[in-house]
C-alpha cells in the first residue's frame, strides 16, 4: 500500500500509512505571537482530520493549543513524557487521548507503531519553562518507515538512535533570519540525510512564518532552504529522491530499494 505525505507548512505533515492518518505537530494559525504567516494558504478543514497526532516539543509553535483544540475527540495525542505538566492547557482539551512517551516508547495506532527516538533540541515550554520534557522525533512504522525529526541538531549516533527509514521529513530552516542551537540548516540537514539513507525524503520547518516587520532581513533564510536542501542533497546523497512540496501539496514517495 502506498504511503503519502502532505506539507501543510512548518512542521506540520500529514503521514497517511496503511489507511491510518498521522498528523505532526499541528499549527492552523495565521499568526502566532511575533509570527505571521507569509507563504501557503491555512491548512484546510481536512487537515485536522488525524487517527493520531504526534507533538515534536513544547515549544509553541509545535504545541499549539488552538490548533490541537480543533482535532476530534478521540484523536491520540502522542507528546514528550511530562508535556500535561508542562503545559496545563492540555488537561483542558476535551477528549483526546494524550499518550506521553520518551525515547524508545512505542504507541500502536491501528496497524501502525509510532516510535519515539531523541533529537538534539531545548525541548522546554519557552520562556520558562523547566527541563524537564525532552524533545522527540517519531518513526512511524506500517507499509514504510517514515522519520518524523520535529526540529532537531545534528548529533552523535543519531542514524543508530532513529534506525532504518524509508522516508525522512527532515527540518532544513525555522522561523527567523538567524537558527539557534538545535536546529538543522540545508548543509547540516544534506549531512544527515546521508547518515540517515532513507530512500526518500521531504524538507519541512521552513517558508511559511516570518518575524512581523522583518521581511527585508536575510529574506534568503526564508525563501531558499529547501531549494538549497535539494541542491546539496543531489550532490552529497544523490541516490535520495528529495521531494520539495509546496504548500498543500502532498507526494508517494519511493520506500522500497
Amino acid at each position: 500500500m502506498a504511503v503519502e505525505v502532505t506539507w501543510w507548512g512548518h512542521a506540520t505533515c500529514t503521514v497517511e500509512d496503511s489507511g491510518v492518518r498521522v498528523l505532526t505537530d499541528p499549527l492552523f494559525v495565521g499568526r502566532l505571537a511575533h509570527l505571521r504567516r507569509r507563504r501557503g494558504q491555512l491548512p484546510p478543514a481536512e487537515a485536522a482530520v488525524a487517527d493520531a497526532v504526534v507533538v515534536s516539543h513544547l515549544h509553541s509553535d509545535h504545541l499549539h493549543l488552538p490548533s490541537l483544540a480543533r482535532l476530534a475527540p478521540g484523536t491520540r495525542l502522542i507528546v514528550p513524557r511530562g508535556a500535561p505538566r508542562a503545559v496545563p492547557g492540555l488537561r483542558r482539551l476535551r477528549g483526546l487521548r494524550i499518550v506521553e512517551v520518551a525515547p524508545g516508547d512505542e504507541v500502536a495506532v491501528a496497524d501502525l507503531r509510532v516510535r519515539a527516538v531523541p533529537a538534539a533540541h531545548d525541548g522546554r515550554r519557552l520562556p520558562v519553562g523547566p527541563h524537564r520534557s525532552p524533545a522527540l522525533g517519531f518513526v512511524i512504522h506500517g507499509a514504510a518507515r517514515t522519520y518524523f525529526a520535529g526540529d532537531t541538531g545534528l548529533f552523535d549516533g543519531m542514524a543508530a538512535a532513529v534506525g532504518p527509514v524509508d522516508v525522512a521529513l527532515l527540518p532544513v530552516g525555522g522561523w527567523g533570519p538567524f537558527l539557534g542551537h538545535g536546529h538543522l540548516d540545508p548543509d547540516r540537514a544534506a549531512r544527515a540525510l546521508a547518515a540517515l539513507a532513507p530512500r526518500s525524503a521531504v524538507p519541512v520547518h521552513y517558508g511559511t512564518y516570518w518575524p512581523i516587520g522583518m521581511d527585508a532581513v536575510r529574506p534568503h533564510e526564508f525563501h531558499s532552504p529547501g531549494d538549497e536542501f535539494v541542491r546539496r542533497a543531489a550532490r552529497l546523497v544523490p541516490e535520495v529522491a528529495v521531494h520539495r512540496l509546496g504548500h498543500g501539496e502532498s507526494v508517494r514517495p519511493e520506500v522500497s530499494r
